[in-house]
Formats: C-alpha cells, structure tokens, sequence
C-alpha cells in the first residue's frame, strides 16, 4: 500500500514554477551586497505544461511513498494540495528571499542507501539509484543529510573556468545539511548556504552546497566559511574528505576537488545557486536540449 506523508514547504512570494503555476526567473544581480535579485518575467511554451504567472505556492506538500523501501519500484512522490503530483525539482520553489532557500532531502544523515531525485521519470520522484540493475548503497554512512536544490541544474554543455574547465554533471545542486537533526527523505527544509566545494567527480562538476536548516539550534551562529569552522570543527574537511574517498571502496579512484582543494565562501555559494538557477530556467524554456531529462 501506499503510504502518504504530509511536509511542509516553505510559503514563497517570488519563486519559479514549471505547471500550471506561475514562475519567476532569475534577472538580476546588482542587489548589493552580494544579494540575488529576481524580477517576475513571463514565457509561453508550446508544451505540455505551459508557464503562467501567480505569485502564490501551497506550503503544504505531501510525500507519497509508492512500494517498498530498498526495492526497485519504490518511488516517493510529490503531491500538492488538491493530491496531483509534482515535481520536487521543478514545482518546488528555490529562493525565498533574504538569502533563505528550499533544500529537499534526499538522503537522510547516518544511512546509505543511494537515493535520488529521478531526473529522467515523470515528476522527478525520489528513488534508489542503481548500477547494473542492483541497488545502490554508500560503503558506510554519510554523516549530513543530503539533497538537492530545486530550481536548479548543472548545465552539462558548460564549461566552468574557474574549475579546471569541468563542464555540469546534468543534475540539480547538492545540499549538505549539517544540523544535528536526521531529517527524512522527501522533508523540504529552509535553509542558508554557508560554503561551496567544486568537487569534479569522473571529470564532471559536482557542487555540494554546505547549507544549515534555520530550524537547527545553532544556525543562528553561523553565516559563512569561517563560522563552520567556528562552530562545526572539522565539518568542513569530514565533508570533502567523505566525498573525495566514498567511491574507493569499489575499486574506483578518489574524487578531486577544484578551486585549490578548498570551501569557497559564501558569496561564492550564492554565485553557483544563482548561475546553476539561470541554467535551469534555460532548460524549462528549452532554450539548450533536455535529453532525457523529465521537464515534468
């Protein structure tokens, strides 16, 4: 059977949809201070699910779970109010405002199972990934919970510059939530970015966004790099460490990381979330092809 959850997302005045439901595209950068600027803009499609504009998101989202955990066909889908599906990756918003953003859970912390957002399946339903039809598993824990950013997406025809030239990894933005809380996979969480690490995974570009749920007890403590340090020691080099050396227990070699092996700040943060949004809303548009990406 079928079971449903019901979370709570985050309410958002601005944001981008892809459904029946308005969106918002990123414009702007000159806001001061660092700060991301959006202006509301319209498009029409000639698809599916045309954009059309409302400054209103149901802040009530529930999480149905379709099979069994740990098996092939279990999927958690996403449902909105009136109990239609949508897409964590799209319909969910990605900003809102003051530097606050929805982070979606894909990975609870302190467990291995491989889950992820299915990116080519219609309404991006959360699943186990596989390898050579079997279940996927980490080799030990991972300590943060870890998911993705919505609203966004690594753009695998771009080459970035400041990293070694690694061109995207074709998926949304990952989060790595350091709370002390375990969350539970498909929660929306608000959180802030605290640092970036450009981690180049089989010479592909790989983000992991560090980030803290505002609910956690000591978020108010930290607001950038230096902070986690400050108030999370060690977090930072447990958090490329894990990432570098996950994938050595099967034989593969270490991942690397660019930008001098180190967390960017976050200023820098708020540059990948703002480019990897506008790469985004380019493929929503169809503006670069999808592939076999769902735009569902």
């Amino acid at each position: 059977m079928a079971a449903t959850r019901v979370i709570t997302a985050a309410s958002a005045t601005t944001s981008c949809f892809l459904a029946k439901r308005a969106f918002v595209l990123p414009a702007k950068r000159s806001c001061g201070g660092g700060a991301l600027c959006f202006s509301r803009r319209a498009f029409v499609l000639k698809s599916k699910r045309p954009f059309s504009c409302s400054a209103i998101y149901n802040p009530q989202v529930k999480v149905k779970d379709e099979g069994q955990p740990e098996t092939l066909d279990y999927r958690v889908f996403f449902l909105d109010g009136s109990g239609k599906k949508v897409s964590p990756w799209h319909d969910i918003p990605l900003t809102l405002g003051d530097g606050v953003f929805n982070f979606i859970v894909e990975i609870p912390k302190e467990s291995k199972a491989k889950m992820e957002v299915a990116t080519d399946e219609d309404f991006t339903p959360i699943k186990q990934d596989t390898k050579k039809g079997k279940l996927r598993y980490y080799p030990y824990n991972i300590n943060w919970n870890y998911g993705l950013l919505p609203q966004t997406w690594e753009d695998p025809s771009q080459a970035n510059a400041e990293v070694e030239g690694a061109f995207g990894d074709n998926d949304p933005v990952d989060v790595v939530e350091i709370g002390e809380t375990q969350r539970k996979i498909g929660e929306v969480l608000k959180i802030k970015p605290l640092a970036a690490l450009a981690m180049i995974d089989e010479g592909e570009l790989d983000w992991k966004i560090v980030a803290i749920s505002l609910d956690d007890p000591k978020a108010h403590l930290v607001n950038d790099v230096d902070d986690v340090e400050k108030h999370f020691p060690g977090t930072l080099t447990a958090i490329r460490d894990w990432f570098r050396d996950y994938k050595i227990p099967d034989g593969k070699p270490a991942n690397r990381f660019g930008l001098g092996d180190k967390p960017a700040n976050k200023e820098y943060a708020l540059k990948i979330i703002h480019e990897t949004n506008e790469s985004w809303a380019k493929l929503v548009k169809r503006s670069v092809d999808a592939g076999d990406l769902s735009l569902f």
